[in-house]
């Protein structure tokens, strides 16, 4: 079946520095992608270039759309790259701030992606609003509080209701629940795997947290300044890994 996204030989170079070598990868419908690696491996820097935030020094990034046809993210129009980024796409920022709009309520955050879609009813758009911040554990009388006034982990609770709401097929996410205390933690990952699941999303999942990585993707590419060095199967590449890079990760965590 043909992917629905295919990354082909991306390069980026920041000076002397090489953020990404030469990486090559595709992720199907509903498949869970992580990329690990420590700071500074690239793997944030390939997010970017996948996403379209960054556009590679060399290579191409080919995205199917919902018509079947494979279009070059860099031969999109500004429009079109928008209209992407709001409906067809979500990105779940570490910094929930980046996400939201703080200073509009959390039913406009919400609301917002729907009029994205010419939605322009306002009962039917506050009600939807409200049935997805219940969907991520927020009380529906917070629908009109500012997202200025929630706390961390409601904030990404929030951000991911506002990237889901208008179904898309695939979500990137950077460090979701980085900064959060391991007790928001366990619940919002629970959260994500139960929408993962119940909507067939297609993520692409940057953490340096292996035990993220292995709650939420079945593949997983692993990085060091910046080439891939090991990939595969999630539960095949943590339980053996084969590059002593790999394996130095996997035992410090063991060690922890």
């Amino acid at each position: 079946m043909t992917p629905l996204l295919l990354a082909d030989s991306l390069s980026k170079r920041y000076g002397a520095i090489q953020a990404c070598c030469n990486i090559s990868f595709e992720i199907g419908e509903g498949e869970a992608l992580a990329i690990v690696g420590e700071s500074g491996s690239g793997k944030t820097t390939l997010l970017h270039l996948i996403s379209g935030l960054l556009q590679p020094d060399d290579g191409i990034v080919r995205y199917r759309r919902r018509d079947g046809a494979m279009r070059d993210l860099a031969l999109l129009s500004e429009a079109e790259r928008r209209a992407l980024m709001r409906t067809d796409w979500g990105f779940v920022h570490q910094d929930a701030a980046q996400g939201l709009r703080m200073n509009v309520s959390a039913g406009g955050n919400i609301g917002e992606r729907l009029m994205a879609l010419g939605d322009r009813h306002y009962g039917r758009i506050r009600q939807t609003a409200a049935e997805w911040l219940e969907r991520v554990e927020i009380a529906a009388d917070r629908l009109d509080h500012k997202p200025s006034t929630y706390s961390g982990g409601m904030r990404q609770r929030l951000q991911i209701a506002r990237n889901l709401v208008t179904s898309p097929r695939l979500v990137f996410m950077d460090e979701p629940t980085g900064g959060l205390d391991v007790s928001v933690q366990a619940r919002l990952l629970d959260l994500i795997r139960s929408l993962i699941a119940e909507m067939g999303l297609a993520v692409v999942l940057v953490t340096h947290d292996l035990a993220v990585a292995r709650l939420l993707s079945n593949r997983i590419m692993v990085m060091k300044e910046g080439a891939v060095i090991e990939s595969g199967l999630t539960d095949r590449v943590l339980d053996d890994p084969q590059a002593p890079y790999t394996q130095l990760l996997v035992s410090s965590v063991l060690a922890a």
